[in-house]
């Protein structure tokens, strides 16, 4: 046998796609540099990783690869050269009768070894040999050059986990021609391996892809027709019946998705019990209850938590509007198990298919809501206003109340105009709070009502819902201003901590440029690029586009946890108690706003899918649209909105359009599984 390596021999080498036969061309101290395969591929190792097969010294210059000449080890004639199986067999007996004196199992060099089943100096049979102990052969074992056959012992168990291999391979094959047939499949009679593979492709269609597909599951998308992405990932496990087509990748896993759990629900319908019964502090609650108010909210609204009322002025003096705002923290103890799990969804989610909601729903549609007819707790805030729209006086106290009908915006709508005598309330009210805005404005706050367009959903059927500026929805939305105005500025003047919202002044368009604009979509959408995003902080800031200097959120706490830390700071300095300091109150926001950032992304996920479903349910030639403004003009990018939409999206426009163009725009791509939706304008 051959010692040491020379030029033009014939070795083996182990790679990751299986054993090679290679010819050494040079060899500099400890490595080889060498022709690897069918490709003469040059490669260079370390001696240690080689195998001597056959000695080259008849071959001058060094061959340039083992299946060229003068070596010529086609796969063919290796195949030709494999002694039979029952030789090889022969060969196992008779090694394994050679045992040592010890005992031990006989070892043979692989040149004796082809001595044993032809000749030592058939090159062809020493390749092929080493070749086939490589392989998933059980007879004998490869080691440091030297062939040992294995024990009776040793070969029977090796049978008998490649039979488990061979059983694991043909359910993993079948597992994949389901992947490929598209077919639905049943989950539950799913091995654990298949099981396995499922999950990783859910993981992949929400677009979790740390962890990498096998090689095999790889090929199978392949057969399948589905490249290893999230989208088309989304679409097989849709036809295999493993993915819902409106189910959102975002929402997967969430606390929304897993709903409250039996012991929330049943704490819920505790605290719903216990809403009965006198809680700590009713004492101190104002009874309000002869004073008239009416709530205002969408028909199928469910959380009720605010309401409008006006006391009439005294001689002399100014009308009262009260803001009544829910009070679910007479029921809802600080870092209780419901009050933490509000904490961990930060807010109520709005979706197209419907509301999920931050407390169990039995909470927010009764003991939470301020119910017509009901006596209800409540936060009531008194305001009178100067002739300018300017806050005059205020009082805030927590109260009983009792709603005396609700009505929709329509109705408010009505109300509003006609103004009964038998019901002014309404009519007042819009212009009391028609002056405050008047008031806002003059300082600097922005108009930017216009109709709004949102894709709800029905029984899987996208539908559109647009919502028109009108003069109740314009007075609940400064009520609501009003309201987080007026808590702020009490909060700042007590040196109390609050979620403070701020907006940072903007260098808004000049007058003239705004002029050149369209009224109306085009001339917002010039302002709003310009506007920076809203800040929550501990300490009162201005807030731009509201024109206040200083603002809090304060008129939801069914639906924004935010909004119920700013009722439990006010309740806690009412009650003469220390309330969360700065540094305290800002640990918790801090700790809000990843539940608030992901409550974000769900929602206009959501939007963004069932906006694609509509297009894909309501296919046209083109839609009429008006050019907002560009995004990328280098890319022929820009914002345009879809009139009969009311929604704003990003368009492939002419390079030549201007904003306030009408363009006519054509869907060229919509796929709702794979998020993706393509507009293209045409002048």
């Amino acid at each position: 046998m051959r010692t040491a390596l020379q030029p033009g021999d014939l070795v083996g080498l182990i790679e990751e796609r299986g054993p090679q036969l290679a010819i050494v061309q040079e060899i500099r101290g400890s490595r080889a540099t060498l022709r690897v395969g069918a490709t003469a591929r040059p490669l260079a190792l370390p001696l240690r990783q080689l195998d001597w097969i056959a000695a080259g010294d008849r071959f001058a210059p060094p061959a340039a690869g083992p299946i060229q000449p003068p070596w010529g080890l086609q796969a063919s004639l290796l195949a030709a050269a494999l002694p039979p199986a029952r030789e090889l067999a022969a060969a196992w007996l008779l090694l394994v009768g050679a045992a040592a004196a010890d005992g031990s199992p006989a070892a043979s060099d692989l040149e004796e070894f082809a001595d044993l089943l032809g000749s030592a100096t058939d090159s062809t049979l020493r390749a092929a040999l080493w070749l086939w102990l490589q392989g998933d052969q059980t007879l004998f074992r490869w080691r440091l050059g030297q062939v040992t056959p294995r024990t009776l012992d040793e070969i029977r168990r090796l049978r008998q986990q490649q039979r488990r291999d061979q059983l694991v391979v043909q359910r993993r094959d079948a597992w994949h021609q389901l992947l490929r047939l598209r077919r639905p499949i049943e989950a539950a009679a799913l091995a654990s391996m298949e099981a396995e593979e499922l999950a990783l492709l859910r993981g992949w269609a929400r677009g979790e892809t740390e962890t990498p597909l096998p090689a095999p599951l790889r090929q199978a998308l392949q057969q399948a027709h589905c490249p290893a992405e999230a989208g088309p990932i989304r679409h097989l496990l849709a036809d295999l019946g493993q993915w819902p087509r409106h189910h959102l990748p975002s929402l997967e896993a969430t606390t929304w998705e897993q709903g409250f759990s039996a012991e929330l629900e049943a704490e819920a319908q505790e605290l719903l019990i216990q809403a009965d019964f006198p809680q700590a502090g009713d004492e101190h609650r104002r009874d309000l209850t002869h004073l008239h108010l009416f709530t205002i909210d969408d028909d199928d609204t469910v959380d009720i938590d605010d309401g409008l009322g006006l006391e009439a002025a005294p001689a002399g003096g100014r009308p009262r509007l009260w803001i009544h705002i829910a009070d679910p923290g007479r029921l809802i103890a600080a870092d209780s198990p419901l009050d933490l799990e509000a904490r961990r969804r930060g807010s109520s989610l709005y979706l197209a298919r419907g509301t999920l909601p931050m407390f169990p729903m039995a909470l927010v549609a009764g003991a939470f809501s301020l119910r017509q007819g009901e006596r209800c707790p409540a936060w009531s805030l008194a305001v009178e206003l100067e002739d300018s729209g300017a806050v005059h006086a205020y009082e805030l106290v927590r109260s009983w109340v009792k709603p005396a009908y609700r009505l929709s915006y329509s109705d408010a709508d009505e109300l509003i105009e006609l103004a009964p005598p038998e019901e002014p309330a309404p009519a007042l009210i819009q212009a009391l709070l028609n002056q405050r805005r008047a008031w806002r404005l003059q300082r600097g706050a922005l108009d930017l009502e216009q109709p709004e367009g949102r894709i709800r959903c029905e029984q899987d059927q996208a539908q559109l819902e647009v919502t028109e500026p009108s003069a109740s929805r314009s007075m609940v939305a400064e009520a609501m201003i009003l309201a987080g105005a007026v808590i702020a500025a009490h909060g700042s003047g007590g040196g109390l901590a609050l979620p403070y919202r701020s907006q940072q002044s903007a260098n808004l368009p000049t007058e003239q440029e705004l002029a050149e604009l369209p009224p109306g979509p085009v001339r917002h959408a010039a302002i709003k690029r310009c506007l920076g995003r809203g800040h929550v902080g501990v300490q009162p800031a201005p807030h731009f586009s509201l024109g206040l200097e200083a603002y809090v959120q304060a008129t939801s706490p069914i639906r924004r946890y935010g909004d119920l830390l700013t009722q439990r700071q006010l309740a806690l300095q009412l009650e003469g108690q220390p309330p969360l300091d700065e540094a305290q109150l800002a640990g918790v926001l801090s700790g809000l706003e990843g539940a608030v950032r992901e409550g974000i992304t769900i929602s206009r996920e959501d939007q963004r899918h069932w906006q694609q479903v509509w297009f894909e349910q309501h296919p046209r030639p083109n839609w009429r649209g008006l050019m907002l403004r560009w995004l990328r003009p280098q890319d022929n990018l820009a914002l345009v909105q879809l009139e009969e939409l009311c929604l704003d999206f990003p368009c492939l426009c002419p390079s030549a359009c201007q904003a306030g163009d009408a363009v006519l725009v054509q869907v060229e791509l919509v796929d709702s599984l794979r998020d993706q939706l393509r507009l293209r304008a045409s002048a």
